[in-house]
């Protein structure tokens, strides 16, 4: 092209974007859905110790080329509350520039138990969890609605539980996000129904799409319970098990689940959490982030 037909062409091209200032823009924004990936899809490895904690956001950003995580607590190795670990965790993520997005936390307790200074404990137990998060530049931690008693008793204590450690995270600028993990919070209905009582900005969910086993003889509706929880969610988490020769899951309808997700109107984090066994994890990590890539 001579020079003076490139400058034509260009300027032609300036002055669309001119008066088209809303294209512009639009290609500027930052895309509605982005992949990050759970920690427990390689919790195998982890368990093994062919990998260690520390190594988890390097390989996730090496091996998927996936550059946000999250986290699962009990493969912190009781090591939480040592700065020295923390520093060097957060330094390792600087330097390679990999995003940390929240802390799966599990075996500290049942934040639904029906008696108050049990419920006390496992809230503070809990406290160390969003302190850690908030070290490491994560906005949320993620907790689990269990405890003893009927649906309507459950979702009482929860309510108190949830209230005092939201109110603590609050303080440190963390979220608290209840996963569908199980039991009653494996009913869309009757966790969107405890959070909406919660009723604390940074208090909500983080659907899953594979945890809506109830007992061993009832199943929640997934595709219900994805619709009844999106409206609270700061983070969804798809869940994957096998896939066909052409890439789709095999057991779960993908393109559905992110349609719900779509009209919910949420923007954020989608991760990666495989946890079949036909593949090997890294394989079932790259078939989950393909197809969630091909959707979104």
């Amino acid at each position: 092209m001579k020079r003076r037909e490139f400058i034509n062409t260009t300027g032609l091209a300036a002055a669309g974007l001119a008066a088209a200032p809303g294209l512009l823009q639009s290609c500027s924004k930052e895309p509605r859905f982005q992949i990050s990936l759970a920690q427990w899809s390689l919790h195998r490895a982890l368990s093994g110790g062919m990998l260690d904690n520390l190594e988890f956001p390097v390989k996730a950003k090496r091996d998927f080329g996936i550059t946000a995580v999250e986290y699962v607590s009990t493969f912190f190795n009781d090591l939480e509350q040592d700065p020295k670990y923390l520093t060097e965790l957060k330094r390792i993520t600087d330097y390679h520039k990999v995003t940390n997005l929240l802390i799966m936390v599990d075996g500290e307790g049942n934040l639904g138990e029906d008696t108050p200074e049990v419920r006390t404990r496992t809230v503070e137990n809990h406290q160390k969890w969003v302190d850690a998060a908030l070290f490491l530049g994560c906005h949320s931690i993620r907790v689990n609605a269990g405890g003893p008693g009927d649906a309507e008793t459950l979702a009482g204590n929860v309510i108190t539980g949830l209230t005092e450690l939201g109110g603590y995270a609050r303080n440190k600028g963390i979220n608290v996000i209840v996963e569908n993990h199980g039991g009653f919070s494996s009913n869309g209905k009757w966790l969107s129904g405890v959070i909406q009582k919660v009723n604390m900005p940074n208090v909500g969910t983080l659907p899953d799409f594979g945890n809506f086993t109830i007992s061993e003889t009832e199943q929640y509706d997934r595709y219900l319970g994805m619709e009844e929880l999106m409206p609270f969610a700061k983070g969804v988490s798809a869940k994957s098990h096998d896939f066909d020769g052409d890439g789709n899951e095999t057991t779960i309808d993908f393109a559905r689940m992110i349609r719900i997700i779509r009209k919910s109107g949420y923007r954020g984090y989608i991760d990666v959490e495989y946890e079949g066994d036909k593949f090997t994890e890294d394989e079932g990590i790259m078939l989950t982030k393909k197809l969630l890539e091909r959707l979104i």
